[in-house]
């Protein structure tokens, strides 16, 4: 597990604009649209495509439609937080698989309950914009790496 170093409201669906060669595909869940544009921002400029989207429920709405290479979530939302939206993810076959990382305040409590509900990294707020790109890089390119070796990647249950 990796814990990296914001609170968090709005419902309203955002989608980036294509990149081409894009780095990835990255979801950004966070009910602060303010915290989800910084996000969107930071990873844009280092070649990621970005969707985003306002709360846990949101998420499940649109993974399918977005197909993801990562999952950033932030813990406390409305509708669905965080755990709710990973646990969930987890237990779909097909999303089972797909890299999540929790980007809160990343209290013991979190990460304890992030562990268990199959979270692969921690980006404790406030975050440095370098250390969030860090993490979602690695997520990216150990799921690339995972999909050449026939391996899945995330550490799904079940």
């Amino acid at each position: 597990m990796e814990v990296a170093k914001t609170r968090t409201r709005e419902l309203r669906r955002t989608y980036s604009r294509v990149v081409p060669g894009a780095s990835g595909r990255v979801l950004v869940v966070d009910d602060n649209k303010v915290i989800r544009q910084l996000i969107k921002v930071n990873l844009e400029l280092e070649g990621f495509e970005v969707v985003t989207a306002s709360d846990g429920a949101e998420c499940l709405d649109v993974v399918h439609e977005v197909a993801p290479d990562v999952i950033t979530l932030d813990v406390v939302m409305p509708r669905l937080d965080g755990f709710g939206a990973a646990a969930q993810l987890r237990a779909d076959p097909r999303t089972r698989h797909l890299p999540l990382a929790i980007v809160s305040a990343c209290t013991q409590h979190e990460v304890e309950s992030g562990i268990e509900a199959g979270v692969d990294a921690f980006v404790a707020k406030p975050f440095e914009p370098a250390e969030l790109v860090r993490v979602v890089r690695r997520l990216v390119e150990r799921r690339d790496r995972e999909r050449r070796e026939g391996a899945p990647a995330g550490r799904g249950r079940g």
